[in-house]
């Protein structure tokens, strides 16, 4: 089998598969007498099992995975997929928490203009170290004075500071608090969120059924490399 024959079936260049074996994704090539590399249905396998692990498991991760495997770690590379489902587990709680944060949210009030520190501590009950804290959590990022070097909050930081505020008394603790105000901010308030969540949860859906077809692929490979 040549190269472009490896390629034609997924849209692929003959460099590209030149190149995933010089990178370990293939197994080594045979060579013709004439110096021409020489591919079998094994390295058609191989070639499906990583484009198969790349969406689920990324690229970086789908290619230390062939690596393993093909210089016979198989070991190395179920535990690089456990690794894998462990984070895509830790994204689904994190999904969790902000969903069940929000659901116990009571409404933020719309902040307008700029505060101080000071005054915004003294409305909500809080010390300024508290605020700084958060600051050094990343739930709240104020800039700063050019001219005193003071952190000055705009409405935008208010709001964070206020629904962090309300998350706390809940119960929640600042590594949960932290993803639900990046949501937030980059949703760009909370009404906008519940779309934002529909669509993080369908991206993890999807991560997850794409692991699936990527371990499907590669037991494929691996069976037609060890019958």
């Amino acid at each position: 089998m040549r190269p472009v024959d490896l390629a034609r079936e997924h849209g692929l260049s003959t460099q590209a598969i030149r190149n995933y074996e010089d990178a370990g994704v293939l197994p080594a090539a045979g060579r013709t007498v004439h110096g021409y590399r020489s591919y079998t249905p094994l390295h058609a396998h191989a070639l499906r099992a990583f484009l198969a692990l790349v969406p689920g498991h990324g690229h970086q991760t789908a290619t230390a995975i062939m690596r393993a495997v093909n210089r016979g770690a198989d070991e190395d590379a179920l535990r690089l997929i456990d690794e894998s489902h462990g984070r895509l587990l830790d994204d689904r709680r994190t999904l969790q928490a902000v969903e069940a944060a929000l659901r116990d949210l009571a409404p933020v009030p719309q902040e307008r203009g700029d505060t101080f520190i000071g005054p915004l501590a003294g409305r909500l009950g809080l010390r300024p170290a508290t605020l700084r804290k958060w600051e050094s959590a990343g739930l709240v990022r104020p800039r700063r004075d050019p001219r005193t070097g003071y952190r000055v909050y705009s409405a935008a930081d208010v709001r964070d500071v206020r629904l962090a505020h309300q998350l706390r008394r809940g119960g929640y603790l600042l590594e949960q608090i932290a993803p639900l105000i990046a949501q937030v901010r980059s949703a760009g308030g909370v009404a906008p969120l519940e779309s934002a969540l529909r669509d993080w949860q369908a991206r993890l859906s999807a991560r997850g059924r794409a692991m699936l077809g990527g371990a499907a692929a590669l037991d494929a490979y691996l069976r037609a490399r060890d019958p």
